[in-house]
């Protein structure tokens, strides 16, 4: 947090993980479990709470390694967006959103873990007719060309 942030601002990463199929490119969501704090039951990246002292690129890939069981050897860097920051009434909190696009390798299994009860690999056009977090569509507006 830096020294101009509110108390309230929650920093965040948020992961598309991206891949070529039959489809043509298409992302990851995943739906958020009963178990997690904030927006049960919603689509999201894979995404994760940005911890004091640690870059947000790594935070990255450590959210990566938790909820998908993907290494980094499983995964490239295409994109670090720029942040997006919005507040959410209904939380009563000031999120910023940290988004990267990742691509999987060919062969990489994803195994999530309690924080998602599913996943589903989605053409990135029809993310915004989810029911999302908030913001979803525009982060992955940020690093989707």
């Amino acid at each position: 947090m830096t020294a101009h942030a509110q108390p309230d601002t929650t920093h965040v990463v948020t992961c598309f993980l991206l891949r070529q199929s039959h489809n043509g490119a298409e992302v990851l969501l995943v739906r958020r479990s009963q178990q997690v704090r904030t927006y049960k039951g919603a689509w999201a990246g894979v995404s994760g709470y940005l911890e004091p002292g640690v870059t947000p690129v790594e935070q990255a890939y450590t959210e990566i390694r938790e909820e998908t069981r993907l290494q980094r050897s499983d995964v490239l860097l295409v994109r670090e967006g720029m942040p997006l920051t919005f507040h959410d009434t209904t939380v009563g909190l000031t999120w910023v959103v940290h988004p990267f696009l990742f691509r999987l390798a060919e062969n990489a299994t994803i195994r999530t873990d309690w924080e998602a009860t599913e996943y589903e690999w989605v053409l990135p056009a029809l993310v915004s007719q989810r029911q999302t977090v908030p913001m979803l569509a525009e982060a992955l507006a940020h690093v989707y060309p």
